[in-house]
């Protein structure tokens, strides 16, 4: 069994409950995630199963879109509703068009402080095992990009909707915090939902429940990575079964290779001017 699942995660559980429970059900401990939700987030997780798990680190630098609601005068130790309350105030009323104008802000390549609550490694450490513990460590800034950025809806009770579109590894929770700050408070996550990765959208997405009842389908290799196919026969397959460093003899930089049989046998990749070399074996 190989290929990618979608499923859309529900609210309380984490990402490795979903791998575990998915790998049960599947009977094979051959599955991995393509980036992590907090337990409090909904929404999209991509499933490698099989040898789709030489696949993790392509699939990870994907993009994502977001909906969060957002929660003024409110913030905690872990930038969302679950965490410590650190401070309670009366936020300042603000308008749709205040926050369509902070909004505007931070849209394109950004700074981002990580959440003290997230497994970004400082000395060897994650940074909630500091954070757990109460030790103080600088936080990391990150370069990352924001996409698109709009608000949905009205604002209630110092409450609003934003969705967003992000880089990998732009954290929701540090931006609903920026944000606040942006508008003359402190804020909090209250809901996260991830409607896509990539091109893999909410909608064609399963529950755990439709895949125990076998109600699923995975996403064959070769269509989930976008990239071209390359039909191989006779030396060239040997040498590619081999794993072998070759003249390049083909023009793309990155392309997925396969037999007269349409079995995946190798990721190939350009080094150099002129040479190619294996991504990822798939024999």
């Amino acid at each position: 069994m190989n290929g990618v699942l979608l499923i859309d995660k529900k609210k309380g559980v984490t990402s490795r409950d979903v791998v575990r429970r998915v790998g049960q059900i599947l009977g094979t401990k051959k599955v991995g995630h393509t980036g992590t939700l907090d337990p409090l987030a909904t929404g999209v997780l991509v499933l490698c199963v099989g040898q789709g798990l030489k696949l993790v680190e392509l699939m990870m630098r994907h993009d994502k879109e977001y909906i969060a609601t957002i929660q003024l005068g409110i913030e905690t130790d872990t930038l969302d509703i679950t965490g410590n309350v650190l401070k309670r105030e009366n936020p300042p009323q603000v308008s749709k068009q205040q926050i369509e104008e902070v909004l505007r802000g931070y849209v394109g390549k950004i700074k981002q402080e990580v959440p003290k609550y997230s497994a970004i490694k400082v000395n060897g450490k994650k940074l909630y095992e500091y954070a757990r513990k109460g030790i103080e460590v600088p936080l990391p800034v990150h370069d990352v990009e924001i996409y698109h950025l709009e608000l949905l809806g009205d604002i209630v009770d110092n409450c609003f909707q934003i969705k967003c579109s992000v880089s990998s590894g732009t954290y929701i929770r540090s931006l609903v915090r920026d944000i606040g700050a942006s508008l003359g408070t402190v804020a909090v996550m209250l809901e996260l939902r991830r409607t896509r990765v990539g091109d893999f959208k909410i909608e064609n997405t399963y529950r755990e429940e439709d895949v125990e009842s076998g109600n699923y389908q995975l996403l064959n290799l070769t269509d989930v990575l976008n990239l071209p196919v390359l039909v191989v026969r006779d030396e060239i397959e040997k040498k590619v079964r081999n794993g072998c460093k070759m003249e390049k003899f083909f023009d793309e930089e990155m392309i997925i290779l396969e037999n007269s049989k349409k079995q995946i046998l190798a990721i190939y990749m350009q080094v150099g001017e002129n040479k190619v070399k294996p991504y990822r074996m798939f024999v």
